[in-house]
């Protein structure tokens, strides 16, 4: 998808690595964790396919209309979850940008994966803005929230309610089933996704 080796060897790192803790995550004990985690790390993975420059391997014609059908049906089933958790509409719309992308690369084989490959103007506009605006907003949900102690200046800063351990705290969950991290996961990919919808 990259004319340039070096930025799209790095996509594929940054969404495989993303991947790969997604399919650790995939070992919580809350099962909404388990599911929206398989998702993630199909998305990672899949983005990390798509990435790999194409000087090192130009997939065969028969890849992207199997792109589009694997991805059309996680965003079937991300919308079937988003009746429950409304989270799952951003699985949603990663899953389009994906079927979108597959679509792009399928109608301009002579272009595809590089920067010839050119999607509709404004479908790509709408999905940028989407997902950088997303980008902006789960990075601010990431900066942790201090609460001073007493409130006078030079009193101590301690974590916000919620946020350390104890009642309320997450001491005793496991790593895999920390919101921020999985937050972060989600962060990764957007940006990804930024940088793989820029070249079309």
């Amino acid at each position: 998808m990259h004319g340039s080796a070096s930025p799209g060897w790095l996509l594929v790192a940054l969404c495989a690595a993303t991947g790969a803790y997604c399919l650790l995550r995939m070992r919580s004990s809350v099962e909404e964790q388990r599911r929206a985690a398989g998702g993630e790390a199909l998305m990672g993975f899949g983005m990390a396919a798509m990435a790999v420059p194409a000087a090192v391997f130009t997939p065969p014609t028969w890849v992207w209309p199997a792109y589009a059908a694997v991805f059309g049906a996680a965003g079937l089933r991300a919308l079937w979850a988003a009746r429950s958790e409304r989270h799952h509409l951003h699985h949603l719309v990663g899953a389009a940008a994906m079927v979108y992308m597959a679509v792009v690369m399928a109608g301009s084989p002579a272009h595809a994966h590089g920067h010839g490959a050119s999607g509709t103007p404004l479908l790509t506009g709408v999905l940028l803005l989407y997902f950088a605006g997303y980008v902006l907003l789960t990075g601010v949900r990431l900066i942790p929230v201090v609460t001073v102690a007493g409130g006078g200046p030079g009193a101590p800063s301690v974590p916000a309610p919620g946020g350390g351990a104890g009642a309320g705290g997450r001491a005793g969950a496991g790593w895999g089933d920390r919101p921020e991290l999985a937050r972060a996961c989600r962060l990764s990919m957007a940006i990804g996704m930024l940088a793989m919808l820029l070249p079309l």
